[in-house]
C-alpha cells in the first residue's frame, strides 16, 4: 500500500499567468463543503486500501494557505483524523508569501507541518508582476522570518528561470538572495507555456518575449555550478537541496511508487492503476456525496508501461535508475531490456552506466525529455 499521501486544494486568491495545474478563484466558491468532501473521500479510500505507515504528505494547489484559520484548522484535523502521525513523517504544504499569516503558521505548526514549500519564483518585482504573482519580494523575507521564529527549519522555494525579459542577471540576483536566506531546498522549474494560460493566448499572438534557448540552458547551466559551488546538491533535474532535506515525498514520484491522490483533479497510483479524479469543484463534491470517491480515469498499466515509467521517471534523479531495484522489480535486466537505447545514449554521451547507476550526464540534464523518450518503446 502506499506510504505517502498527496492532498489537492484548487483555491487561489490570485490566478498566475503561467499555471496549468487545476484551481479557481477562491471568491464565491464552496470551500466548507469542498474540504468536507476531501475527508468522505480519504475516510472512503483508506478503508478500500488501508495504509501501513503514512511516510509523507503533501498539501498542493492552488494556494493551500487561500484558507481562513478555521477552514485549514479543519483540513489538519481530517488529515489527523486518518492518518498515525510519528516523528518521521515528512509534512509538507505549499504556500505562498503574503498569504502565510502568524496565525495560519501556528496552526501548521500545531498540526505538524514540518516542511514549507513557497512559490518565490524570482526576487524581482517587475517581473513578480509581469508573470501575475500578488507579493512582492520583501514578503519573502518576512514569511520566512516568521516561520524561523516559530520553528520551521525546513523551507524551500520554487524558482523560475526562461520567463519573458528575463535576463541572466536576474537568475544570478534570485540565486544570490536564495543563498543569503540559506534555506535548506530549492526547486527551480524553467517556464513550461502550457494551453489554457494567459501566457499560452499571449504567446500565439507573438506578445510574450522569452529567452531564446540558449539563454535558457545558460540560465539552467548558471543554476546547476552555483547550487554545487554554495553546497546544495542536484539530486533531480530541477531540485537542489542540502544534505538531508531532499524532499521524501517528491523522490515517491520519481522512484515510481504508490501514493494517493485526495482532491479535485488529485492523481493516485495504486496497485499498478494510476486513476485521476474529476477536477470542476463542484462536479467533484457532488461525486463524493454520492459515490465517497470522484474517480475519472482508472488506467492499470501494463508491465512494459510500468517498465518505461521507471526509466523516464528515474532518470530524473541524478543518482539515476537502479539497476538492482529494477531486477527485483521486473525480474529483467535493464542493460539487456534497453541495450540498443542505452548504447545509442552512451556513445551520445547523455548518459552514464556503471555497475549500480544508469544517470543522466550534465548533457543529459541539459537535454533530459531527448533521453527520456527514447525509453518508451
Amino acid at each position: 500500500m502506499p506510504e505517502s499521501v498527496y492532498i489537492h486544494i484548487p483555491f487561489c486568491t490570485h490566478i498566475c499567468y503561467y499555471c496549468d495545474f487545476n484551481k479557481v478563484f477562491l471568491k464565491g466558491q464552496p470551500v466548507d463543503d469542498y474540504l468536507q468532501a476531501m475527508r468522505l473521500e480519504m475516510e472512503h479510500t483508506f478503508q478500500q486500501f488501508p495504509p501501513k505507515q503514512i511516510k509523507t504528505i503533501f498539501i498542493g494547489g492552488g494556494t493551500p494557505t487561500a484558507l481562513n484559520e478555521n477552514q485549514l484548522t479543519y483540513l489538519m484535523k481530517s488529515i489527523h483524523a486518518f492518518v498515525q502521525f510519528d516523528s518521521n513523517i515528512e509534512f509538507s504544504i505549499e504556500a505562498n508569501p503574503g498569504d502565510l499569516t502568524v496565525e495560519k503558521l501556528k496552526i501548521l505548526k500545531h498540526y505538524g507541518v514540518n516542511r514549507l514549500s513557497l512559490g518565490v519564483q524570482s526576487f524581482n518585482d517587475e517581473l513578480l508582476q509581469a508573470i501575475g504573482r500578488s507579493h512582492q519580494a520583501k514578503d519573502v523575507y518576512v514569511t520566512i522570518d516568521e516561520a524561523r521564529r516559530l520553528g520551521f527549519n525546513n523551507i524551500s522555494i520554487d524558482l523560475m528561470y526562461g520567463l519573458p525579459n528575463q535576463t541572466i542577471q536576474d537568475v544570478r540576483h534570485s540565486l544570490d538572495e536564495f543563498f543569503q536566506l540559506n534555506l535548506e531546498h530549492c526547486s527551480a522549474y524553467s517556464l513550461i507555456v502550457e494551453p489554457k494560460t494567459i501566457f499560452y493566448n499571449l504567446m500565439r499572438k507573438g506578445n510574450l518575449p522569452l529567452p531564446s534557448e540558449d539563454i535558457e540552458a545558460t540560465m539552467y547551466e548558471l543554476m546547476m555550478d552555483e547550487m554545487e559551488g554554495h553546497g546544495y546538491k542536484q539530486y533531480e533535474v530541477s531540485n537542489y537541496a542540502k544534505k538531508g532535506f531532499e524532499s521524501k515525498h517528491n523522490l515517491v514520484y520519481w522512484n515510481n511508487d504508490h501514493y494517493y491522490g485526495i482532491g479535485a483533479g488529485a492523481h493516485s497510483y495504486i496497485n499498478a492503476v494510476r486513476r485521476s479524479n474529476i477536477g470542476p469543484v463542484n462536479k467533484y463534491i457532488q461525486a463524493v456525496k454520492e459515490n465517497g470517491h470522484a474517480i475519472r480515469e482508472e488506467v492499470t498499466l501494463s508491465k512494459k508501461e510500468q517498465i518505461e515509467e521507471e526509466m523516464f521517471l528515474g532518470l530524473r534523479k541524478t543518482e539515476g535508475v537502479s539497476i538492482k531495484k529494477f531486477q527485483e522489480k521486473f525480474s529483467i535486466h535493464p542493460l539487456e531490456y534497453y541495450r540498443e537505447e542505452i548504447e545509442k545514449l552512451t556513445n551520445k554521451q547523455l548518459i552514464e552506466v556503471n555497475h549500480r547507476f544508469i544517470r543522466l550526464s550534465k548533457q543529459g540534464r541539459m537535454l533530459g525529455n531527448l533521453v527520456f523518450q527514447e525509453f518508451i518503446k
